[in-house]
C-alpha cells in the first residue's frame, strides 16, 4: 500500500505544480521556487515534489537545469506533444491503421489551410523539395523527402497544434516501412506524383482541391498497409 500511497502523493504534487503554471503563477521561462521553500509552501514532502518535478521533465514542462535550477518550458505544442512522438514509435500493427485514420483526418485539412495561408516562398520551397529527390532514391532519401514534403505543409496550415499533432503522428519509423514496401513493389512514382498533384492544388491556391488530393494520397497508403499488415 505505501507504493500506492507514494504514487498518489506524487500525483498531488504534479497536481500542484500544474496549478501554478494553468493559473499564471509561473510563466513559461520562469525559475521555479528552491526546492524547500516550494515544499513547504505547497504542504509537500522535498521526495514528493521532486519526483513531481521529475514526472513533469519528462513530458518537457520542466526544465532541469542542473546547478541553475529547474524552469517552466516554453510550453510550445511542439514540445508538448514530444512525448506522443515518443508513443507513436511503440505501436503494434493492429494500431498502426489507427495513427493513419487520425493523419487521414488531420493532414487533408491542414493542407487545405495551406493552401490559403503558405506564402509564395514557402510554396516555391515546397516545389524546390521534391525536385531534390534524385532519379533513383534509396529508402532514406525517399522517408527525409516524404517527411520534409509533408512537414512544410502541416507548418503552413498556420496552426502550431495541428502541426505538432501531425509531426507527433508521423514518425520516421513507420515512413521507411511504407517506403520500402512501396519500392519492393515498384509504386513509389505513384505516390511521388501525388506529392506532385498536392503542390500543384497549394501553388494554384485551391484548398479543396489541395485537401482531396492529401485525403487519396493518405487513404492510399492507409490501403497498401491494410494489405501488407
Amino acid at each position: 500500500m505505501g507504493g500506492v500511497r507514494s504514487v498518489a502523493v506524487t500525483d498531488a504534487a504534479i497536481d500542484r505544480i500544474k496549478d501554478m503554471i494553468i493559473t499564471g503563477e509561473l510563466a513559461p521561462g520562469d525559475r521555479l521556487p528552491k526546492e524547500a521553500d516550494l515544499a513547504e509552501r505547497l504542504g509537500l514532502s522535498r521526495n514528493s515534489l521532486r519526483e513531481a518535478v521529475r514526472a513533469l521533465a519528462l513530458i518537457n514542462v520542466l526544465d532541469v537545469r542542473q546547478g541553475d535550477g529547474t524552469y517552466v518550458t516554453s510550453l510550445e505544442p511542439r514540445l508538448l506533444l514530444d512525448a506522443l512522438s515518443f508513443v507513436v514509435d511503440f505501436h503494434r500493427d493492429d494500431t498502426v491503421l489507427q495513427f493513419f485514420q487520425v493523419r487521414r483526418i488531420l493532414e487533408p485539412a491542414a493542407t487545405a489551410m495551406a493552401a490559403t495561408t503558405m506564402s509564395d516562398t514557402d510554396i516555391a520551397e515546397l516545389r524546390k523539395i521534391l525536385d531534390a529527390l534524385p532519379a533513383n532514391p534509396s529508402i532514406e532519401q525517399l522517408v527525409a523527402n516524404d517527411l520534409e514534403f509533408h512537414q512544410r505543409i502541416a507548418e503552413g496550415s498556420g496552426n502550431a497544434v495541428l502541426c505538432s499533432l501531425i509531426e507527433s503522428l508521423s514518425g520516421p519509423t513507420t515512413r521507411a516501412r511504407v517506403w520500402r514496401g512501396l519500392t519492393q513493389e515498384n509504386a513509389p512514382s505513384k505516390t511521388l506524383d501525388q506529392h506532385y498533384a498536392i503542390y500543384e492544388a497549394i501553388a494554384a491556391r485551391q484548398p479543396e482541391i489541395a485537401q482531396a488530393w492529401a485525403t487519396v494520397h493518405i487513404a492510399g497508403v492507409e490501403e497498401w498497409l491494410r494489405q501488407a499488415l
